[in-house]
């Protein structure tokens, strides 16, 4: 077994030539239209395959899923078209007519029209609810391609006779025709936005303004494009020219970027679903590579193909990528290769990080000046927010999760929308770096802390600044909502913590008593307390009522920088450079336990959300996770970080990601976002990475992979392809391993009921 590479799955491997393949538009499955007329359907969760739908006579030149995925359509050098069940398997419709080969087919966005295309010289439009040929589109000459608009409502096709026609479907008539071409255009799409992109046969894109009728640019170019998501962008390449691949501004038309500049051989270029990379196949040297935008790099170049690579597509949530020669597809997990991970590490150290549970999504920040969102699930960025100029110090969801507040070195505090990216406002008015920021529990105002020793409260929705906090006469580091919304307190290096009324932005209380500088407080759970945490090595508890101290916790042996209540608010946790976590009981203020087994500086403590555990994380890539009731140390989790600490004292870079705490994610100096599951095995709880920021290659030779445990059917399959010998032990791997996740056991049981209900 040779040159293995991470992120790679087992192959499918035909007889026949495969045709046509898609992903479904969810992702679950995936599509195999072949030669001889088969088409395969594939489980993309395991790879198994769960439907052989037979039916046409010869080749299957394409293939499409309806929008919501529960049907196929299919087309064929037979000249007919078929509409399949995507749950039974059944044929729904044999739609006849053409008297020429289907090359192509496609549903419109609404999902009820079907187009097919024929070398007959006509377009059909078929009804998905009669099964009828609602139009036929004739007397264009050869029709060379056909997109359906974003909308629907209307489709492009060109064709022969040098003319791009649009049809309004609703009434199949002829809306408008594009005409003052000096050559055929070989293939047409539309961008998101709507524009027509059409190539020429005589190497050059034009970029139509629909609502115009006329050219926005014409770019130089030799092969069909291809679309970013956004419609913003669009990438071009060479088949025989050595241009590379040429990324275009679609409102400027200016060349943004080139990418393999001088190299030729391309057969395919598409972009990911987040448009932060393209993949691109060759039949040159039968490669794969795929390249980040931003930057123009090559990250990964997948091998293995034997022939000319044809085709490469995504998967839509951008985790997996399926690449196609004339008997093989080849199917790559880039979440677990080295691609995505190496484009999207910060440069910096992570220096915070927050959780969205509706989105299932973590924001990250760092010293590198970006804000990057990831997808839980799959560890895929989804997004990098650029617009600040220096180091990010805190970044946090509003309550809706719709939004994003960050502070900067850069003195400036921004407001993002989550789901396109796009900075909302930018609240500038602090003197020096900004450490802090966070929105209230009602999400209508944003508090922020700053070095200049002052804190400011910003209208949401006018941007403007409401109240300048003034007070303290040294840096302020963390501001927090009370629960309920009405107050909010400040901590600062002046050893003090100020109460604010929202409204007024009038100074109610000053909690005065510490000998030093205070780097962390947290509100009880109803709101009627503080607890402090300071330099001076102790810890606070304070009456919001009265402003006075009410206990002061000691026993810590060095600066104390963290301090969390437990879920029922009866006990406080504190972490202290003396490397040990001490869990206190507020009823009679004493130490109910001293968790000692850290070999470096506790960076952050975090209970579960039941709070019966408690996890800390260390600098350098420790953490562990202790029984509350008891004190004993759980589990533990040590990974180098080769970077110097660049991180922000106030950053929490460890989050929990469910009630039965089998899940986490940690963020370090090295400026890497790892996810991480809990597992038993032989009674003992682990922990694993499930994905992460790092590089790695494996190469692999005389491997037997006799009475090996703990092998996943998807690796077992590919080590076997790869010559491997011998059988894995899959009954003691599946009866040792227990993952704490009852998510995923209800997934696994439901994908395996529907496998069953889909044989029989």
């Amino acid at each position: 077994m040779r040159d293995v590479q991470f992120g790679e799955l087992p192959y499918l491997k035909y007889d026949n030539g495969v045709s046509s393949c898609m992903y479904s538009p969810d992702g679950s499955s995936f599509t195999v239209g072949l030669s001889d007329g088969n088409i395969d359907v594939f489980a993309s969760s395991n790879w198994e395959k769960t439907w052989i739908l037979n039916g046409h006579s010869r080749n299957v030149s394409d293939i499409a899923y309806s929008p919501n995925g529960d049907r196929i359509v299919s087309g064929s050098h037979d000249c007919t078209v078929r509409v399949w069940d995507i749950a039974t398997g059944d044929c729904l419709y044999i739609f006849v007519g053409h008297t020429g080969e289907i090359y192509k087919v496609a549903y419109s966005s609404q999902g009820n029209l079907v187009a097919s295309r024929s070398n007959d010289m006509t377009v059909r439009l078929w009804d998905m609810g009669t099964g009828n040929c609602r139009s036929i589109i004739y007397g264009c000459d050869y029709i060379n391609d056909m997109a359906f608009s974003p909308s629907g409502d209307s489709i492009a096709f060109s064709s022969r006779d040098l003319r791009v026609r649009v049809w309004d479907v609703a009434s199949g008539e002829c809306q408008s025709i594009l005409i003052g071409h000096a050559d055929q255009f070989m293939n047409i799409m539309y961008s998101s936005q709507g524009d027509l992109i059409c190539r020429n046969e005589n190497w050059y894109v034009g970029v139509w303004e629909m609502e115009a009728g006329a050219y926005r640019h014409i770019i130089q170019s030799s092969e069909s494009p291809a679309s970013s998501p956004k419609g913003n962008q669009i990438a071009t390449y060479g088949r025989w020219s050595k241009e590379g691949i040429a990324l275009w501004d679609t409102a400027t038309g200016e060349c943004i970027r080139r990418l393999a500049i001088d190299d030729e051989g391309f057969s395919s270029v598409v972009y990911s679903p987040q448009g932060d990379q393209i993949v691109s196949s060759s039949y040159r040297d039968n490669t794969v590579r795929l390249w980040d935008v931003e930057t123009g790099e090559c990250r990964q170049t997948m091998t293995g193909h034997t022939s000319y690579v044809w085709k490469v597509l995504y998967s839509p949530k951008g985790d997996y990528i399926a690449s196609v020669d004339n008997n093989t597809v080849r199917l790559w997990n880039i979440v677990s290769g080295a691609s995505r991970k190496i484009a999207h590490r910060h440069s910096g150290a992570v220096t915070g990080f927050v959780y969205s549970p509706k989105r299932n999504q973590i924001a990250s920040c760092s010293s590198d000046s970006t804000i990057r969102l990831w997808d839980v699930e799959t560890g895929v960025c989804i997004r990098t927010l650029t617009d600040h100029s220096e180091k990010v110090y805190n970044i946090s969801y509003s309550p809706t999760e719709d939004q994003l507040v960050s502070c900067s070195r850069d003195k400036t505090v921004r407001v993002w929308d989550v789901e396109s990216g796009a900075c909302q406002d930018i609240l500038a008015g602090h003197t020096r770096d900004i450490n802090f920021a966070v929105f209230s529990p009602q999400g209508d105002q944003i508090a922020s802390t700053s070095d200049d020793w002052t804190v400011r409260l910003w209208d949401v929705e006018t941007g403007q600044c409401q109240h300048i906090l003034i007070g303290h006469s040294n840096e302020v580091w963390f501001v927090k909502y009370s629960p309920r919304g009405n107050q909010i307190s400040s901590c600062s290096m002046d050893g003090t913590v100020r109460l604010w009324d929202v409204v007024t932005g009038d100074c109610q209380h000053t909690l005065t008593g510490h000998l030093a500088g205070i780097g962390g407080f947290e509100y009880s759970p109803n709101g009627n307390h503080i607890a402090s945490a300071s330099d001076d090595t102790t810890v606070r508890l304070w009456d919001l009522k009265t402003g006075m101290c009410s206990n002061i916790l000691t026993g810590h042996q060095g600066v104390v920088r963290r301090v969390v209540y437990s879920p029922r608010g009866d006990q406080v946790a504190s972490a202290s450079f003396d490397k040990t976590v001490r869990l206190w009981d507020l009823e009679s203020g004493e130490c109910r336990h001293t968790l000692v087994d850290h070999k470096e500086v506790i960076h952050a403590i975090v209970y579960s959300q039941r709070g019966d555990l408690i996890a800390s994380w260390s600098d350098y890539g420790e953490a562990r996770l202790f029984d509350v009731e008891t004190g004993d140390c759980r589990w533990t989790l040590k990974y180098d970080v080769s970077a110097d600490w660049d991180g922000s004292p106030l950053s929490c870079n460890f989050v929990w990601m469910s009630l039965e705490v089998d899940s986490f994610i940690t963020a370090d100096f090295a400026g890497a976002v790892r996810a991480w599951e809990v597992v038993e095995e032989g009674g003992q709880s682990c922990v694993r990475m499930r994905w992460g920021s790092t590089n790695s290659q494996l190469v692999v030779q005389d491997t037997c992979v006799q009475d090996v445990q703990g092998l996943s059917d998807l690796n077992r399959r590919l080590l076997k392809q790869r010559g491997a010998t011998g059988e894995p032990n899959i009954r003691l791997r599946e009866t040792g391993k227990k993952v704490m996740s009852m998510a995923s056991i209800v997934s696994k049981l439901k994908s395996s009921s529907s496998i069953t209900e889909a044989r029989n």
